[in-house]
């Protein structure tokens, strides 16, 4: 009898740990089951974001799309009585702060109380070619930040009565600017009885420029006799009549001229550049003036002085040329025709 007893213990041992077995299978089977549907899920949570993550995404990619961000920096709506001028360009490299320095020299020198803006925020250079440099202590980002005013950033000009500058800061980026404190700045210097306020923009349309362009009431668009710069021209005039506050508000658009830089009649003859008729052809808007290729111009800048107030060289009465057509002087175009060979002597 006790073998038989033995036998049967054994029987049954065998059959639990089968059981068993049986078990940690089935379990092992759902662990499996459990971990690839959380696997799944995961991939489902990864592939459709929600839409609050997808609104956080864009958000941090994005500021303006914040809608906190949006508030507190919409663009002031008031209106200005300074005729606000922004000279702009698709391009680098056009003359658009040598165009601005003279545009407004010119205007104070005409009497009018002008103000030429730096937008160029981490790159200044209108101070460079103001010759006012070295009297920067407060520029237009301490301005916007509360930790200067105006009287004290703004610049007299030594040469021209009538004329001030706000400078750009070197150390900060373009992030700094916001449309709501260059509209609230812009505002200010209108209040302060400036006739011109100059807005030195930015190439391109980064956010600097943006802000710029957003609250112009006219435009100077600066190019180069070349397909690029051209090319980019027209997509900045499209920005000016789709984005600018004119266009928001839905008032007149705004005013747009060209001015050709660095022109030479001898390579368009030899169509080695763009001709007046081209560059027309293409952004179609008047022509405020055009500024010959000339040596002075770079010598102008490095002298710290705008050229227009060269009055002996072909670049400088050019300029003059415009600022008189800005005030609605009609003058006729010059150096826009090879010279004569008495008028190369005479020259």
């Amino acid at each position: 009898m006790p073998p038989s007893k033995n036998k049967n213990t054994k029987t049954n041992k065998a059959a639990e740990t089968a059981e068993n077995k049986v078990v940690a299978e089935n379990e092992n089977q759902e662990v499996e089951q459990t971990a690839s549907a959380d696997l799944e899920e995961k991939k489902e949570v990864v592939s459709e974001p929600t839409t609050t993550e997808t609104k956080k995404e864009d958000e941090e990619k994005d500021p303006k799309n914040n809608e906190s961000t949006k508030e507190a920096d919409a663009p002031i709506e008031d209106d200005f009585t300074a005729r606000i001028i922004v000279v702009t360009s698709g391009k680098g490299g056009v003359g658009k702060t040598t165009t601005a320095a003279s545009i407004s020299t010119g205007l104070a020198a005409q009497g009018h109380k002008t103000v030429v803006v730096d937008f160029d925020v981490g790159l200044r250079n209108l101070d460079l070619i103001m010759g006012c440099e070295r009297r920067v202590v407060y520029d237009f980002i301490n301005v916007l930040h509360g930790e200067a005013n105006l009287n004290q950033a703004l610049i007299k000009d030594k040469r021209t009565d009538n004329l001030y500058i706000l400078a750009a800061s070197q150390t900060k980026d373009k992030d700094s600017l916001s449309y709501n404190g260059v509209g609230k700045v812009l505002k200010e210097l209108s209040d302060m009885g400036f006739e011109y306020i100059i807005c030195d923009s930015p190439a391109g349309i980064e956010a600097g420029a943006l802000i710029a362009l957003y609250y112009a009431d006219e435009a100077i668009v600066t190019t180069n006799p070349e397909i690029s710069s051209v090319r980019d021209s027209d997509r900045i005039l499209g920005i000016l009549y789709a984005k600018s506050r004119r266009a928001v508000q839905n008032k007149d658009s705004v005013v747009c001229k060209l001015l050709l830089t660095r022109y030479d009649v001898n390579r368009v003859t030899k169509e080695e550049m763009l001709s007046l008729n081209d560059v027309q052809e293409l952004l179609r808007i008047p022509v405020l003036g055009v500024i010959p290729e000339s040596k002075e111009v770079l010598k102008s800048s490095n002298d710290g002085a705008p050229v227009i107030l060269n009055t002996k060289c072909d670049a400088g009465k050019a300029y003059q040329d415009a600022v008189k057509r800005l005030l609605g002087e009609e003058v006729p175009l010059r150096f826009i025709t090879e010279k004569s060979f008495f008028q190369k002597i005479f020259s």
